[in-house]
């Protein structure tokens, strides 16, 4: 049984998707934040529809979302939430873009839900339930040599400015395959098992808080490159199906 969190949260999943798809592909104005990245009526209005339904069932619960910033972040449970976690995607009607929701307790990520509305996927996952996908349990691979894995990455700006850049390069030649899935797909991808890892240098804590849950409740392992456990500060992911997660390390020596 879904705990009142998680029903919360899907519930302002769900509830923001009716306005997303209601001004998807509508042409919306954009504005560029501070740190040059877009948005849209359509993040505001998500936001402020999933914060209101959060907060009414949990009036004293902490609030970081991408749009409104912190609130009341310093008690013990906080809501992280992105509402439109790929907007560049939103503005150039392509399907990749998700809602994000996540639920920190005591500094520990504890449930996950991100909803991809116009792609048709709904993860969820809370701590010690497993995880869910279009309301199937899923499962990562069960892969274990890096030669037959396939591995996605995401945004890598800043490793193209370090030495693991070339170790990156070493460890696609030994991998079966590399793709470039970026945002939501490919966590859901790894969570049931139809990819091995996931490799990014560049992110936000409310772009991968959800999906942290959802991996390691799949049976994955989600650290950041130098394999220290995601905190508000993670900026880098290295997500497996767990088998996998000490030797690409290894090979990537962050």
């Amino acid at each position: 049984m879904p705990s009142r969190e998680l029903q919360a949260a899907l519930q302002a999943a769900q509830t923001a998707a009716e306005v997303i798809r209601g001004l998807y592909q509508k042409n919306l104005a954009v504005r560029t934040k501070e740190d040059q990245s877009p948005v849209t009526e359509a993040d505001v209005r998500a936001e402020e529809t999933i914060r209101a339904v959060l907060s009414e069932s949990f009036p004293t619960y902490g609030f970081y979302g991408e749009e409104t910033g912190k609130h009341s972040v310093g008690a013990e449970s906080v809501w992280l939430v992105d509402p439109i976690d790929g907007t560049k995607s939103f503005v150039r009607e392509c399907p990749f873009f998700s809602t994000q929701i996540a639920l920190m307790r005591g500094g520990r990520l504890v449930l996950g839900v991100s909803s991809a509305p116009a792609y048709g996927e709904l993860a969820w996952a809370e701590q010690g339930a497993g995880a869910f996908l279009n309301d199937r349990p899923i499962r990562v691979s069960t892969i274990t040599d890096l030669s037959a894995a396939i591995v996605s990455t995401g945004n890598l700006k800043t490793m193209t400015r370090s030495a693991q850049w070339d170790r990156l390069g070493e460890l696609i030649r030994r991998v079966s395959r590399i793709r470039g899935y970026g945002d939501f797909v490919h966590y859901h991808l790894l969570a049931r098992g139809s990819l091995d890892v996931v490799i990014e240098s560049d992110v936000n804590i409310l772009d991968i808080a959800a999906l942290t849950v959802i991996v390691r409740e799949a049976g994955g392992t989600f650290t950041d490159l130098a394999g220290k456990d995601v905190t508000l500060e993670t900026t880098t992911v290295l997500a497996s199906n767990g088998r996998l997660h000490g030797a690409t390390a290894e090979m990537l020596r962050y």
